[in-house]
C-alpha cells in the first residue's frame, strides 16, 4: 500500500558532535536533530537524527537521516523507524535510498516494512510516501 502526506520541520537543532578523528575534508560534516509533523494519509510526528555533508554557499551536498516515527498510516496507530538519503547539486535530488527498518514497528504497525520517497515540490511543500505492507 502507499500512504501519502506532506510534512513540516518543527525543529532543526545543529549539535556540537564533531566525528573523530577530525578528517579535513572540501566539504564539512555537520550533525543535527529535528522534528518533524506530518498529515494527509501519514499523520503523527517523528525525531530524526540527521547527518549532512553540506557546502551552504553552493547548496551542494549529500545527508543521511534516520528517523523514529509515531502516529498513522492510513489510520493504523504505531511506531516505527525508516532511514533516507539523497544528494543534491543545489535545485535537485539524486542517489535516493529510503527503507523502512524492519522489525521496528509497534502497535498496528508490528511488522511494517517497505520503501518510500521523498519530494519538495516547486513552492516549498515536503511530500513523504511510504510504500508499505506488514507481516
Amino acid at each position: 500500500m502507499r500512504a501519502a502526506g506532506t510534512f513540516s520541520v518543527a525543529s532543526f537543532v545543529p549539535t556540537e558532535l564533531v566525528p573523530q578523528p577530525a578528517v579535513p575534508t572540501g566539504t564539512p560534516v555537520g550533525v543535527a536533530t529535528m522534528e518533524k509533523h506530518f498529515e494527509g494519509e501519514v499523520v503523527g510526528r517523528s525525531a530524526t537524527l540527521f547527518t549532512a555533508a553540506f557546502d551552504q554557499a553552493s547548496g551542494v551536498g549529500t545527508y543521511v537521516a534516520m528517523e523514529s516515527f509515531e502516529g498513522s498510516l492510513h489510520g493504523l496507530q504505531g511506531a516505527f523507524n525508516f532511514a533516507h538519503s539523497a544528494t543534491t547539486s543545489g535545485a535537485d535530488r539524486s542517489a535516493e535510498f529510503f527503507t523502512i527498518v524492519p522489525s521496528s514497528g509497534t502497535g498496528e504497525l508490528a511488522g511494517i516494512y517497505g520503501a518510500g520517497g521523498m519530494a519538495i515540490d516547486a513552492d516549498g511543500t515536503h511530500r513523504i510516501w511510504f510504500d508499505y505492507d506488514l507481516s
